[in-house]
């Protein structure tokens, strides 16, 4: 009887592969939202508390380069792949967060 199976090598990769994938625990949006607040206050120098989360980033004098430059950061913290775009599509940490929400769960 022949039987067409997988290599070993080819099982192996798809066991760690499953594992690496059960094992990643995204953050919460809470902690997503921090993350967030603390990397613009620590842009503008000032306290999380300074900033509002339904005020559009422009509000904020954050232009594109800042703008690409935390979504690539946000992409390498949550280990995801973002378009560099997105803070346009959604332009306040509310719904940058809230956006997020289907990507992480």
């Amino acid at each position: 009887m022949k039987t067409h199976n997988l290599d070993v090598m080819q099982v192996s990769q798809i066991e760690k592969d499953t594992k690496d994938h059960e094992l990643k625990k995204f953050p919460s949006l809470e902690e997503v939202q921090d993350w967030i607040l603390v990397y613009i206050a620590n842009l503008l120098e000032v306290e999380t508390e300074e900033i509002d989360i339904t005020l559009p980033f422009s509000t904020y004098g954050l232009d594109s380069s800042v703008a690409v430059g935390l979504t690539g950061d946000l992409a390498d913290w949550l280990g995801l792949d973002l378009d560099p775009t997105l803070l346009y599509d959604y332009p306040t940490i509310e719904s940058l967060v809230q956006h997020l929400s289907s990507e992480l769960h």
